[in-house]
């Protein structure tokens, strides 16, 4: 595991973000959702690699083996992170990849950092353009929902976890897409998480509007998402985001739940090589 250092907290302790590097080539950084950490990208670190592509992986401040400062869990800090890897590593020509919650930062860092050493952007079952349900954003999801997260965070945070990670892969009685040591495995990347920083980003994924953002991207994009995603509808999101941008590719995986890094592995890996080595 290697660190990097992207800035200070607000108490002048330094943020160092832990990050996987892989391979050489053409520089793919993959940003987590949430609540996991880097871990959750293995089978594609593992797998781009062999395509003479560069997979980095970093785990978000609060996360993982990052530094877990008390606050800078907006979309604008968490962008300024994201800047700091790509500075720091000194990466041109990168394809942002953005899983769930980071997708959001890939929208954020290239509006508020003019798309810098960034060719292609891919969004993987992401939370753009605008989750909340508000009376400009009426395809939205309503903000009980949320309300019901945080309020199962506080109450018992690993039970919790356990039930929304059956969520996320779309386990139940009679279907079973992953085994229970997956699951394990995923309880345990989200426990490395603080409380403090699974709870802010709750509030930034879910009331972060990233219309604008989206409108000014010309940079190729692909979307990614499966229909059956309980965790980020896709009538909230991807079948919107794809109406915001210019140059895109929209790929929906059928029978997909959220977690498409596992249960689609090949098929994501698949796509991302494709077109990560386009001209």
């Amino acid at each position: 595991m290697q660190m990097i250092e992207v800035g200070s907290a607000a108490n002048g302790e330094p943020v160092r973000l832990a990050y996987q590097d892989a391979g050489s080539g053409r520089p793919v950084v993959l940003i987590h959702g949430w609540p996991a950490s880097h871990a959750m990208w293995q089978y594609q670190s593992a797998e781009l690699p062999k395509h003479g592509i560069r997979a980095i992986a970093y785990d978000r401040r609060g996360f993982g083996h990052s530094s877990k400062p008390w606050e800078g869990y907006d979309y604008d800090t968490l962008a300024d992170d994201l800047k700091g890897v790509l500075d720091g590593l000194d990466l041109q020509d990168v394809t942002l990849v953005g899983f769930s919650m980071g997708g959001g930062e890939v929208a954020r860092y290239m509006a508020r950092h003019g798309g810098a050493r960034v060719a292609k952007v891919v969004f993987v079952a992401a939370v753009t353009p605008y989750l909340l349900k508000t009376a400009d954003n009426p395809e939205g999801v309503d903000a009980g929902i949320f309300q019901q997260m945080l309020e199962g965070l506080n109450k018992d945070w690993p039970d919790f976890l356990a039930t929304f990670g059956k969520q996320f892969f779309n386990v139940g009685m009679l279907k079973q897409p992953v085994s229970q040591a997956t699951l394990d495995w995923m309880q345990h990347l989200a426990l490395q998480a603080s409380l403090k920083a699974t709870l802010d980003c709750v509030h930034s994924f879910a009331e972060t509007d990233f219309r604008n953002d989206l409108s000014g991207l010309a940079v190729p994009a692909l979307i990614i998402h499966g229909d059956a995603d309980q965790i980020v509808p896709m009538e909230a999101s991807a079948n919107r985001t794809v109406e915001l941008l210019r140059s895109v590719q929209y790929k929906v995986y059928e029978g997909g739940s959220h977690g498409l890094f596992l249960t689609h592995k090949d098929e994501l890996n698949r796509d991302l090589v494709q077109f990560v080595t386009a001209k």
